[in-house]
């Protein structure tokens, strides 16, 4: 689930816990009570975009004087902060408008992208992630708040430092960040150890050192081809037993004294509390999502219910369908690392959802990620889904941008759904949802994402193969006595009437699909409907070969 409404974070926390590294303050005074309860993207076209407590991403921004009208209009809308783009012109206009209003500007780093901030936002802001506010501590601390500690131990030992789990995934991470190298940099930003960078560590054999050493170990600095600085980090693992949680890496210029050393040997038992913490929480909170999903994606007395803890209440809604590809891997760890994989395919559609639509819901439900967006119906709501009479062409496109951001290795497909106008109509969207998958998963080398609506026949057509398969059919009539007469001679009868088929009865065009000449193929049609009797004119004699073939007779 990826509910970006629920107030977690103080607009003092995020500058906090992602400045220096993300965000600077430009113009304005800061409230660090100022909650921050959702994260919105500006929309010029749309003027309805529910602001309360929003962080507004100023995407594409930079006119000083659109900045500083904006301002305005955030403030009359109880607005907590806007982000611009670095470099951020901060002209008298804005600065007067920032002052006037109360609401600061913030830039975005270079080198960062708007996804990667959404993210981080949704880490301090979403309901089961890092930086629970709630009442429970930990050391001094708020249970599973890895930023807070992160920003202690950095403070300990005077170094920019990540904590990270056992696949190099940043769970959390100091501030002075600035103040490492551009390889450390990019880990935070990117969220993960770079591959390049983790490869030579591994080759080094610097993570079996690791996690077999029950005291920090000193690593030397990774190389780079681009001549960039990068110093010496000191690692140490983290452990709950016996089982390795993951890691804490400071970034130093130069060995760390036995104090610091004792230092950070303390804080790992500490960091191991809160890391235990935030998995059990984040367990507790998948599974109670994914059963709440399930519930209404089957429909049900309970639907209901499921939608309004959702908040997905009052909203039409569309289901997508995520899948990898299949794994042929049969190790037996193939299994767990399925699972992993499609956790980590929801974790980023919930992210990647969060920041495009006010209400959505993610879980992993068997083999598949279901998703669950809403649209509120009103005519003009702020949701983007609302600007498009189809709002699963507009799921769609939002699907398509998630596969480009994942990169071109990333073998998954999406089925859309149809729109529910109501929670009945939900289980009948993952239906479609479901149907519109298995048709792109059938045929990999076409478009990744299909929406029910555009693949409706194909989608019968798959349901129809599983009958005649299932029933044991063989094709009869016309066909079945090319097919024979192909076996027996070697002709090439059913090529050809595919081909005119699969033309439109061209026969310039049939014939270049199988390189040969259009007389001769011409000759092979008049012979394959004196073989068969198959009556070329007859519509329904052509749809019943057509069918015969796509269902019957695989192609070669």
């Amino acid at each position: 689930m990826s509910v970006t409404t629920r107030p977690r974070a103080s607009l003092g926390r995020v500058i906090e816990d992602l400045g220096t590294t993300l965000l600077e303050v430009v113009s304005g005074a800061v409230d660090d009570e100022a909650e921050i309860e959702t994260v919105v993207i500006h929309d010029v076209l749309d003027d309805a975009m529910p602001m309360r407590g929003a962080l507004v991403l100023g995407v594409g921004l930079s006119d000083p004087d659109e900045i500083a009208e904006l301002l305005q209009n955030l403030a009359a809308q109880h607005a907590s902060a806007l982000v611009l783009r670095a470099p951020v012109r901060a002209e008298q206009p804005v600065r007067d408008a920032s002052e006037a209003t109360g609401i600061p500007v913030l830039a975005l780093t270079r080198g960062a992208s708007w996804a990667q901030l959404a993210a981080m936002l949704r880490s301090l802001i979403a309901e089961g992630d890092v930086g629970d506010q709630g009442t429970t501590t930990l050391g001094g601390m708020p249970s599973g708040d890895l930023f807070a500690l992160a920003n202690a131990i950095a403070t300990l030992l005077n170094a920019p430092v990540t904590i990270e789990d056992r696949n190099s995934r940043v769970v959390a991470f100091s501030g002075r960040q600035h103040e490492a190298d551009p390889a450390r940099i990019e880990t935070v930003l990117g969220r993960q150890v770079p591959e390049r960078f983790a490869r030579q560590l591994e080759e080094r054999g610097v993570f079996q050192e690791l996690y077999r050493s029950e005291d920090p170990i000193h690593v030397g600095p990774v190389s780079n081809t681009e001549g960039l600085p990068s110093f010496p980090r000191v690692a140490l693992a983290v452990r709950a037993g016996d089982e390795i949680l993951g890691s804490i890496w400071a970034a130093v210029q130069e060995p760390l004294s036995p104090d610091r050393v004792r230092a950070l040997k303390d804080s790992a038992g500490l960091v191991a509390l809160h890391m235990l913490r935030l998995r059990a929480g984040a367990d507790v909170e998948r599974r109670l999502r994914a059963d709440l999903l399930s519930t209404i994606l089957e429909g049900g007395p309970g639907a209901a219910d499921a939608t309004a803890r959702l908040r997905l209440s009052d909203h039409r809604c569309v289901v997508l369908a995520v899948s990898a590809t299949e794994d042929i891997d049969d190790e037996p760890s193939a299994g767990a690392r399925g699972v992993a994989e499609r956790q980590r395919i929801a974790d980023a559609f919930a992210v990647h959802l969060g920041a495009v639509y006010l209400r959505s819901a993610v879980a992993v439900i068997g083999d598949v990620v279901y998703a669950v967006v809403g649209i509120r119906p009103e005519q003009g709501d702020a949701d983007p889904g609302s600007e498009h009479p189809d709002a699963d062409s507009r799921a769609a496109r939002v699907a398509t941008d998630f596969l480009g951001r994942l990169g071109a290795t990333a073998e998954i497909r999406i089925g859309v759904g149809t729109v529910a106008e109501a929670v009945a109509d939900i289980p009948s969207s993952r239906a479609n949802a479901d149907r519109a998958l298995r048709v792109v998963r059938q045929a990999p080398s076409g478009e990744p994402v299909a929406r029910f609506t555009s693949v409706q026949m194909e989608a019968l057509l798959v349901e129809l193969a599983d009958l005649v398969r299932a029933r044991g059919d063989q094709p009869t009539g016309p066909v079945a006595q090319l097919l024979a007469q192909d076996r027996e001679k070697g002709t090439h009868l059913v090529e050809t009437l595919r081909a005119w088929l699969d033309a439109f009865g061209d026969v310039a065009v049939a014939a270049a699909r199988v390189y040969t000449h259009p007389n001769t193929f011409r000759y092979r049609l008049r012979r394959l409907s004196e073989i068969s009797g198959l009556d070329l004119a007859d519509p329904e004699a052509r749809f019943s070969a057509m069918v015969q073939l796509r269902l019957l007779v695989p192609r070669d």
